[in-house]
Parts: structure tokens; C-alpha cells; sequence
């Protein structure tokens, strides 16, 4: 049990703009061969997923601080985000796997209002899909 919390954990703090790599404790998990693939693949995926919904509502609230001197972009990158969103739209959360713009993207998604069910779709097809690969290229390593 404790091994699951551990990585539902590092898979939630991975997806925040927290660094962390979910992906190390997954593939130690497996190398073990103490736990079964698929209560492995189910923890990481919602663990991370969790992670982006956070993001998202740090977006969607995100924006009233912007006249804030704290506030982490300045009036230019976030015109710049936001058209980026615009142009590419929700489609643009298939790549939310990605390191480094995948977790502002999701940021980005609530900030521009994204509706949370396309949110929540789009992202765990993207989050899952990584976790995939990643265990299918874990155990074909084994």
C-alpha cells in the first residue's frame, strides 16, 4: 500500500510545476516485479492526471492576480501563452505528457476557461499514453 501512495504521490507532485519525475518511481516499482502492471499503470495515470486538474484550477483563479507584483508571468508572456492556447486549442493537451511546457500548458487550459470534462480526456489520453510506453518499454526491457 505504502508503494502505491508513493507513487500516486510522486505522479500528482510530478504534474504540478513542482520538479519531480514520476516516471523513475514507476519504473522502479516495476522492476521489482512485486506489483501487478496494471494497478501500477491505474495509480500513476490518476495520480497525474489529479496533478493537471490542480493546475487547471490554479489557472482558472490564476488570473485575478495578475496585477500582482508576485504574479509569475508578466503582461507579455501571458498574451503570448494565451494565443499560443488559442491557436492550437484544447487539442494542445494531447502534448501535457511533455517536460516542461506539458504542466504550464494545463496551467494555460485554465486560464483560457477550458471546460474540465475536455480537459480531464484530453489530458489523461496524453498522461496515459506516456505511462504506456513507458511500461511497455520497462517490460521489454526486463
Amino acid at each position: 500500500m505504502i508503494a502505491y501512495l508513493g507513487l500516486f504521490t510522486a505522479a500528482l507532485i510530478a504534474a504540478t510545476i513542482l520538479p519531480l519525475q514520476s516516471e523513475a518511481v514507476l519504473v522502479g516499482l516495476l522492476l521489482t516485479q512485486d506489483y501487478p502492471v496494471a494497478v501500477l499503470f491505474i495509480v500513476a495515470t490518476i495520480g497525474n492526471v489529479l496533478g493537471a486538474v490542480i493546475n487547471w484550477y490554479l489557472g482558472r483563479f490564476l488570473l485575478r492576480f495578475q496585477d500582482k507584483r508576485w504574479f509569475p508571468a508578466n503582461p507579455r508572456q501571458l498574451a503570448k501563452a494565451q494565443a499560443w492556447y488559442h491557436r492550437y486549442g484544447r487539442w494542445s493537451l494531447l502534448g501535457s505528457w511533455l517536460p516542461i511546457v506539458g504542466d504550464p500548458l494545463t496551467v494555460v487550459a485554465g486560464i483560457m476557461r477550458e471546460p474540465l470534462l475536455p480537459f480531464v480526456l484530453l489530458v489523461t489520453t496524453a498522461k496515459a499514453g506516456r505511462y504506456l510506453v513507458l511500461i511497455g518499454a520497462t517490460l521489454a526491457w526486463m
